[in-house]
């Protein structure tokens, strides 16, 4: 496997670890009703939204309870690992 695939498997990681932060930092936000208005909630509203939302038509509240984090953070978990497993098939 050459540098670039490396950096750019290791690039997609980075990105799905930040991704899976903000997604937890949304999900513990919402416990406490920040200001929709907040620019770090707009932020963290416009960056997760695209992956939430549809997990939210999907996965039904349990008890009033949201699992759509849950899971979103799950899928990226799973995602990161098969990264790891498709560099290591490929010699890097």
């Amino acid at each position: 496997m050459n540098e670039l695939s490396i950096t750019a498997a290791r690039f997609t990681s980075l990105i799905l670890t930040l991704l899976f932060w903000a997604i937890l930092i949304r999900a513990i936000l919402s416990w406490v009703q920040p200001d929709p208005r907040h620019p770090v909630v707009q932020l963290l509203d416009r960056v997760t939204g695209p992956i939430l939302y549809p997990l939210q038509r999907i996965i039904p509240p349990l008890g009033g309870i949201d699992l759509s984090p849950l899971a979103a953070m799950l899928l990226i978990e799973l995602l990161k690992g098969l990264l790891a497993h498709a560099i290591l098939n490929l010699g890097g």
